[in-house]
């Protein structure tokens, strides 16, 4: 699965440590899932949709433009 954390966190002004605070959550944790080391939690996304300024939908990318897809 490949999120648009970074991207979407960016477009809005945010720093990972804004975004961390405002979603509860420690710095490195933002870190590690634009890094996608680990995924937000499926309860953390609509607020996290919320801060971005988005959708759900628009935390993912489409399937068919992931790197190395047919």
């Amino acid at each position: 699965m490949t999120m648009r954390i970074r991207a979407l966190r960016e477009a809005a002004g945010m720093t990972q440590m804004e975004l961390a605070s405002s979603m509860g959550v420690v710095q490195n944790a933002v870190s590690n899932w634009e890094n996608e080391v680990c995924l937000p939690r499926a309860r953390q996304l609509p607020l996290l949709a919320e801060l971005l300024g988005c959708k759900i939908d628009d935390l993912f990318y489409p399937q068919d433009t992931m790197e190395g897809s047919d």
